[in-house]
């Protein structure tokens, strides 16, 4: 018996395409490539159709973005005006929350001792988790020093939610005022904003 020929290839790339675009629209969640592979068959490259996709959708009202290790699609930044509507709660923080989310996001991985020592006050065990519990920071690796004290890092929601592909991309006060997590008046004694809108205490 003849096996068939190509019986057991890949689909072709535009239809890996349509599968990828399919899985992330149906998706409630940001998808990793991994993940986008063990749903599509075998031989697939979902890198590559991510990529093609990528380009397909520039410049149209919803992007293909990376989200940390995964991808999702989202609004594009310029149309956010549209779905203004939607919003139910603006997330209000703490001061005290917000410092400590500034210094663990500028400064990941970091301590608790790190963190106390940054914003020269205790933090309160509410306070980190309450940003737990609102899915922004997570425990990363603990640190190979006497104690071995667990670190924080922020999530890929509190990236998403931002608009970031990575931590580099940080955004600086500015636009944590404008999503509302900040208010306008500047701390007693703080130092000006330097031209990202970063003031000195979340670094350089």
């Amino acid at each position: 018996m003849t096996d068939e020929p190509g019986l057991f290839a890949a689909p072709p790339d535009a239809e890996q395409e349509r599968m990828v675009e399919a899985l992330l629209f149906a998706s409630a969640a940001p998808m990793t490539v991994p993940q986008l592979a063990g749903r599509m068959p075998h031989g697939c490259d979902p890198q590559t159709a991510l990529a093609a996709l990528r380009r397909r959708y520039d410049g149209r009202g919803v992007r293909l973005v990376r989200i940390a290790e995964a991808w999702a699609f989202r609004t594009a930044p310029d149309l956010g005006y549209l779905m203004t509507h939607e919003v139910t709660e603006t997330r209000k923080l703490s001061r005290a929350a917000i410092e400590t989310l500034a210094i663990i996001a500028y400064h990941q991985p970091a301590t608790r001792a790190e963190i106390e020592e940054i914003r020269g006050v205790s933090v309160s065990r509410g306070t980190i988790d309450q940003l737990i519990e609102l899915d922004w920071v997570k425990l990363g690796r603990r640190r190979m020093t006497p104690g071995r004290p667990v670190t924080f890092v922020v999530t890929p929601a509190f990236l998403d939610h931002f608009g970031l592909e990575t931590a580099r991309d940080l955004p600086g006060l500015r636009e944590l005022r404008a999503a509302g997590l900040l208010d306008n008046r500047p701390q007693p004694g703080a130092e000006p904003e330097d031209d990202d809108g970063q003031e000195a205490l979340f670094g350089d």
